[in-house]
């Protein structure tokens, strides 16, 4: 089995987990605003002292990939590479979106033909947005949505959608429809990127550590309009 370090900072939290056969051993959590420069490296030094003082070799670092904040997941993408290249192990990068079905999908009672939703907040009535089965199938991709009564009408006719993240307390107001669910308190947060990254590992789904980029929003805006204009 592995032992997994994961990084999250993709949103307001900062937060650093230990995964090790399938069990979080080591978790830490900040939700303070510009936590990320002040917290992750001691939070990242202290899951690696735990690990080597129980005598676990660290097998892969996890990152969520995005889309978020640009300071945030600069600050991580190079937390993770530098270690991925000290260690010698593989990078393992997570979207962000889906990160935050993990619990969900784990903890919540779901109907059984229901969608979900994940939804980083923006400006004004925007958010970022995909809708995966439960399966964690991709549904339809990330887009950047302007939420009014009619958002995901198509979707909402056929089946139940569950909207949850930073970006789904605007929509509580204004999405009506029957078929719309919402869920309370879902952050992003490391421990919840650990059940994904087992899965990356079993199938040798890595990321090139020299190469890699995270998934701006702003970049994410530019491509979208450029494909419009």
């Amino acid at each position: 089995m592995s032992c997994i370090l994961a990084i999250e900072t993709s949103t307001e939290v900062c937060s650093v987990a230990l995964g090790q056969d399938g069990d979080t051993i080591f978790e830490k959590v900040c939700e303070e605003n510009n936590a990320h420069t002040r917290h992750l490296a001691t939070f990242v030094d202290e899951a690696l002292s735990f690990a080597n003082s129980h005598a676990i070799p660290l097998d892969a670092v996890a990152i969520t990939e995005g889309p978020g904040s640009y300071t945030g997941l600069r600050i991580g993408t190079s937390t993770a590479k530098g270690i991925c290249y000290g260690f010698n192990i593989p990078l393992i990068t997570i979207p962000t979106l889906k990160m935050l079905c993990a619990r969900p999908l784990l903890y919540e009672e779901l109907d059984e033909d229901a969608l979900l939703c994940p939804m980083i907040d923006a400006r004004r009535m925007e958010v970022y947005a995909a809708i995966y089965d439960r399966s964690l199938r991709n549904i339809r991709e990330t887009q950047a949505d302007i939420i009014d009564e009619t958002s995901y009408a198509d979707y909402l006719e056929k089946q139940p959608i569950y909207f949850f993240g930073n970006g789904a307390e605007k929509c509580i107001d204004i999405i009506k429809h029957p078929n719309a669910r919402f869920i309370p308190n879902i952050k992003a947060n490391a421990k919840s990127m650990l059940p994904l990254a087992e899965l990356a590992i079993a199938k040798n789904d890595f990321a090139d550590v020299a190469y890699f980029e995270p998934y701006y929003l702003k970049e994410f805006v530019a491509t979208k309009a450029k494909q419009l204009f």
